[in-house]
């Protein structure tokens, strides 16, 4: 049955809750956070009564009840009121909304200028490591020491998903996505500003050593040969010595040679287990596979946040450090940013930040036709208590509609807002 088919219409006077109602007006006219959804209480009857429609659209399929009867006659129309009458507390309420919507978009828009600003840091640095070793690892201190400073300054911190065309080759995401991650967890696991700077450090040179390995394997979508892959695996080596050259400290050469290393001894160059891995290590080693599982070198073969999070807990528990996966699953949250989004109320949307102090409650961004995408609607969910997100989707299951009015990424990129004063996201 088409959409057409469920359109069907009652009088304000037979609405009643358990009706599932669509207003048609502007999402701008009205006092809810939808323009379609159940009602739950007689103040939302009385509100929806109060907007002056003659009619309103509901849709049988997903309503509980049925409208109330029709009344026998119409009742007079009220008198216009002689004087204009003040705005509802609810409307009053939907215009801090909006009001809220437009500097969380400013607050977006601000982090994808400060991810821009790092990535091309990172790509210089990256770049011009041989040629200008000092200046580069001096740029490297001043990129992790202003990203420290301002990790450190308020209490949450927020992770939102980047535009995936915000910053130039895809290869220094990688570097600057685990940098981030890692030295969120190490600010969460409450370590000292040093080692959150060794963590950055080494994040930053974690794969320096590829450099080394030629494109047509480090680029290769299909599977590795086995030789390819002894051969992949020499860039631990390779970044080690890389790494002494340019006179990078301890820890971070520590991180670098243990980056691809196990606690359960499954990993290498040397199998090493447990205690035998730089507790800094143990912290790369973890964002460094999430990462890789969301970006895979082939995006076919790329998984979901959601997917990536679930299988490393589920299934890969044993390799990783606990308590940095569990903080990892804390700040990420359930539903990383970049899952794609089923609510409690039906609606459609997308993660696009997560406050690691309130992991079950990200803000998401919501399909809905009937607002511009330009202007989507970007949900709370720590401000709607009725609404939790009940599945994570696949973005190929989406309807076109839907995946071009959300754009998920093709990419997953990371970068965090400090500016949380007391909770809740930006």
């Amino acid at each position: 049955m088409s959409e057409a088919d469920n359109r069907q219409y009652v009088t304000p006077d037979q609405l009643c809750v358990g009706l599932f109602v669509h207003l048609d007006l502007s999402w701008m006219d009205h006092p809810f956070t939808f323009s379609s959804f159940k009602i739950k209480s007689q103040d939302q009857i009385d509100t929806i009564r109060g907007l002056g429609l003659t009619r309103v659209r509901f849709d049988p399929a997903k309503s509980d009840v049925k409208p109330l009867a029709a009344p026998a006659a119409a009742p007079p129309p009220a008198p216009a009121p002689a004087e204009p009458q003040p705005e509802s507390p609810a409307i009053l309420a939907k215009r801090q909304r909006i009001e809220k919507l437009s500097q969380q978009r400013a607050a977006i828009a601000e982090c994808e200028k400060k991810f821009q600003g790092a990535a091309t840091a990172v790509k210089n640095i990256t770049r011009n490591l041989f040629a200008r070793p000092q200046e580069s690892l001096r740029e490297a201190g001043e990129l992790v020491g202003q990203m420290v400073d301002s990790m450190l300054t308020d209490k949450d911190v927020a992770i939102h998903l980047m535009n995936d065309k915000v910053a130039g080759e895809e290869v220094y995401f990688h570097s600057l996505n685990v940098a981030v991650l890692a030295m969120i967890i190490g600010k969460e696991l409450k370590l000292s500003t040093e080692d959150i700077r060794t963590l950055g450090i080494g994040a930053m040179f974690h794969d320096i050593g590829m450099v080394e390995i030629p494109e047509k394997i480090t680029l290769k979508t299909d599977p590795l040969t086995r030789a390819e892959i002894d051969f992949m695996r020499q860039h631990v080596q390779y970044g080690v010595d890389i790494g002494k050259r340019v006179g990078l400290t301890p820890g971070a050469l520590a991180i670098i040679a243990q980056h691809h290393e196990y606690i359960d001894g499954t990993g290498y160059p040397k199998g090493a287990k447990g205690e035998k891995i730089y507790p800094l290590a143990k912290i790369i080693t973890l964002v460094n596979d999430y990462d890789e599982l969301c970006n895979h070198i082939n995006p076919a073969e790329s998984m979901t946040p959601h997917e990536a999070l679930s299988l490393m807990f589920s299934q890969h528990r044993n390799r990783y450090d606990p308590p940095a996966l569990k903080m990892l699953v804390r700040c990420l949250g359930v539903y990383p940013p970049g899952t794609i989004v089923k609510l409690s109320n039906e609606i459609i949307g997308m993660v696009v930040s997560v406050n690691s102090s309130k992991p079950l409650k990200p803000s998401v961004l919501v399909y809905d036709p009937e607002v511009p995408k330009n202007e989507a609607i970007i949900l709370d969910l720590e401000t709607e208590p009725e609404i939790n997100v009940s599945k994570s989707i696949k973005p190929g299951q989406l309807p076109r509609q839907i995946y071009d009015y959300l754009s998920p990424r093709r990419r997953m990129t990371y970068f965090f807002d400090p500016s949380q004063q007391g909770g809740g996201t930006a």
